[in-house]
């Protein structure tokens, strides 16, 4: 089955409820000399960084993940692979840094108290705004519906009559936020290292500008996933049965009943499981990751199949049959509601996608760094 964004959610559901019916240059580098022996080029010259310059310290929480030429895109044999997902082609990245968790409360916490930062849950809706992305005609809904909160996951599902309604287990609720996860009343207290949600793109965009740093790359986020290794479907390898051990994601009936078998009901701490082989932790489950990545639907398609693509950055055209008035992104990894009858999606091949201003209670982020940008630090 097909993921829905909490975006496309968000808009169903105003328009279910307000509308009859209607169909719907790099920098050049500093003045510090980088060992020559350790900025070097691939066999295709292609890669700058392979291995970490020596000079250049590893940025505090971030693991460097070696440059390298992999095919990116649907494992043979992955029978969850989904269309998006094909064909599998080679790509070339240069080495980079990354977060080795995702960003924490207490972290993104750090960023808010040092700026100021409004996140876009907490602002009013400006409904002018909204209007641009919803079907010409679309009628305002009451003031008293358009006020400012984020979409989380419906705990008081007791049955499905149709597992293509996701409004049965997904809710609009007011005044959820960063700080404030389930609405009024939920707070981040003890939950510190526990990842950032209810964030949008800006809001992950902003945080990675006051730290120098960027969101990954499609490209760059399946590199660090796959360890190794470029044939494996998961993190740790092809084993299934492995799951429970190495990712928090749904255990039971989705979306009644999650028995924890994984040790989690819901959103976990970091580094409550094992890191791939890279260190890397939760690149599969707990909250899905957002990319710098516009989405298209037949993007894959585009690439060259004989020679590798170095350092993608995504396509410039957006595109998704299922959702065409908003511009989505990338994101990866999956989340504690993937469950193989809906989403498989903790494979590190899926993509997903979810509006620019979509957040939600199982969406968060990591960052990357250029070796450049460590060099600025």
């Amino acid at each position: 089955m097909r993921y829905l964004s909490p975006s496309k959610i968000l808009l169903s559901l105003l328009l279910i409820s307000f509308i009859s019916c209607k169909d719907s240059n790099q920098e050049a580098l500093k003045d510090k000399e980088l060992d020559s022996e350790k900025v070097q080029e691939n066999e295709n010259n292609k890669i700058k960084y392979l291995t970490k310059p020596d000079s250049v310290a590893t940025p505090d929480g971030m693991i460097w993940i070696e440059g390298k030429e992999f095919m990116q895109g649907a494992v043979s044999g992955d029978s969850y692979a989904m269309p998006r997902e094909k064909p599998a082609h080679r790509v070339a990245v240069n080495g980079f840094f990354m977060d080795m968790t995702e960003v924490t409360n207490a972290e993104f916490s750090e960023f808010v108290n040092a700026t100021g930062y409004i996140t876009v849950a907490e602002r009013p809706i400006d409904w002018e705004e909204m209007k641009k992305e919803l079907p010409a005609g679309t009628p305002k809904p009451a003031d008293s519906l358009l006020q400012r909160g984020s979409l989380v996951f419906n705990k008081n599902v007791k049955a499905i009559v149709n597992m293509s309604n996701y409004n049965q287990w997904w809710k609009w609720q007011v005044g959820a936020n960063w700080k404030h996860p389930y609405g009024p009343g939920s707070d981040i207290n003890g939950k510190e290292n526990h990842p950032v949600v209810h964030v949008a793109h800006e809001d992950a965009i902003a945080y990675c500008k006051w730290a120098g740093r960027s969101l990954p790359t499609e490209a760059q986020w399946e590199a660090a996933a796959r360890s190794g290794s470029e044939s494996t479907v998961y993190t740790w390898g092809n084993d299934d049965a492995l799951l429970i051990e190495n990712a928090n994601t749904w255990e039971g009936q989705f979306p009644i009943n999650n028995s924890g078998a994984d040790g989690f009901i819901y959103i976990a701490p970091v580094k409550s499981y094992p890191p791939n082989e890279n260190g890397l932790y939760d690149m599969a489950g707990n909250v899905w990751e957002w990319t710098s990545d516009l989405y298209n639907e037949d993007y894959y398609r585009s690439f060259d199949l004989e020679n590798a693509a170095v350092d993608p950055q995504g396509p410039e055209v957006y595109k998704n049959s299922m959702n065409p008035y908003q511009e989505e992104m990338v994101m990866k990894g999956g989340s504690f509601l993937c469950h193989k009858s809906y989403c498989s999606s903790y494979r590190i091949s899926a993509r997903m996608s979810t509006s620019r201003d979509s957040g939600s209670d199982h969406l968060g982020f990591r960052t990357v760094a250029s070796v450049e940008q460590a060099m600025e630090k």
